[in-house]
Order: structure tokens, then sequence, then C-alpha cells
């Protein structure tokens, strides 16, 4: 036998409940507003009244969604991982540039990014790893698992780059991508304090000329389309 709802909760077929939509706006509201907090400054320094203020969301809906800052905390890390692998998958997958120019072009969008909020936000998942000694345990992990995520995507572009001959063969990719995410991070950093690119600017180009000393004559490596990619070419 088959039940039909009662009118008072019958809706038009394909047409979400105006409560569970309402409920994914507040809980969105609430991550997008936690994001631009922490990427400014960080999990220690904002308090939860700063982020229900920009939210424009009530303390008591707040607990609706969250049972406290660390559970908010936890789920910011997982929407900015996911945004974040993304925006990666975007640059790093474009089988229509070359590898290392799919790296490049990932550079070159993050720094107008910095430099549309004028250098104030960085990295949400670095500034939480510079003050992880003051934060929940759960976050080293989640962080952790994070740079790895990124590691792995940035790896399999360095490792298309290897194939096509820009990189030499006998060269480790996952320890490359390392290198890449450990100086990248240091390069955001030392960009929000001197609200300038020079420290994105000098990273990637000292990252792509020890890219290019490695690399086999044969076969050529592509030509760069970016202007962030001169030290290819003349290595």
């Amino acid at each position: 036998m088959t039940i039909a709802p009662s009118p008072d909760i019958q809706r038009k077929r394909g047409r979400p409940r105006k409560a569970a939509a309402a409920h994914g706006d507040t809980r969105d509201m609430l991550l997008r507003a936690g994001v631009v907090a922490l990427t400014e400054r960080g999990f220690s320094a904002v308090g939860l009244d700063e982020i229900l203020r920009a939210a424009r969301v009530p303390k008591g809906s707040f607990y609706h969604y969250f049972a406290s800052k660390e559970a908010f905390g936890a789920a910011l890390i997982d929407a900015y991982a996911a945004y974040f692998a993304r925006k990666l998958d975007r640059w790093l997958t474009d089988e229509t540039r070359p590898p290392l120019t799919r790296l490049a072009d990932f550079i070159a969008d993050a720094t107008t990014g910095m430099a549309r909020h004028g250098y104030r936000r960085g990295c949400l998942v670095g500034n939480l790893g510079q003050e992880i000694g003051t934060l929940p345990d759960r976050f080293r992990a989640q962080l952790q698992q994070v740079f790895a995520d990124w590691q792995a995507r940035t790896a399999a572009c360095l490792r298309a780059a290897q194939a096509d001959g820009a990189i030499a063969r006998d060269h480790d990719c996952d320890q490359l991508a390392a290198l890449f995410w450990i100086g990248w991070e240091g390069a955001v950093l030392r960009a929000k304090l001197e609200r300038s690119p020079a420290a994105l600017d000098l990273f990637a180009r000292g990252f792509f000329r020890g890219l290019a000393a490695a690399a086999t004559p044969d076969p050529p490596t592509p030509a760069p389309t970016t202007d962030l990619l001169p030290d290819i070419q003349r290595a």
C-alpha cells in the first residue's frame, strides 16, 4: 500500500523544499564568511560573533548547523579543500596547454586572486598550519590530508611534463610537488606580509628555473605561453 503525503506537505515535483534550500543557503553563508575571515586572519583571532555579523546569521542558527567552533573549523577545512581541488583540476588537467604552462597558469590565477583582495587574503590551509600549536588536534590530520591531495594533483601534472621531456626522467615528481607546496605556501605568507606579488613571482621563477636546469635535451621543452616561464628556454 502506498501512503500519500498529507496535503500540507505536498509540493510540486522537482522543486526543493524551502526549508531545505534555506538550510543550505544559511550554512553556505556561514562557511563563506568563515573562509573570508580565516584567509585574512586566523582561527584563534576570529570570534564567532564576527563571523555571524558578516553572514547576518543569529547565534542560535549557527548552533543549528555546527555543534561548536571546532566543528565549524573542520567544516571550513573540508569546504576549502573541495573548492581548491576543483581549482587545481581546472588548471592542472587542461590538456590544451603544456604541463608546465598549466602550473604557471595556476600560479598566475592565484596571484591575480590575491591582488584582487589587496594581498590581505592568503591560503586558509596555510594560515591554519601557521597556528597549529593552538588548534584542536583533529585539524592536524585534516590539514595534512589536504596538502597530500594538492601534492598528488601537482605531481600528476609534473609527471605529464616529465613524459614530454620538460623534466628529467630520474626526478621524483612526488618530491618536486612537495617542494612546490612548501615553497608556495611560504611565498603566499610573504606576499600577505608585504602586500606585494614579489615573493610569488620570485618563487615561481626559481621553481621553474630549477626544473629547466634538470630538463632533458631531447625532446625539447614546450614553448611557454606565459611570462612566468622565461627561464625554461634560457636555462
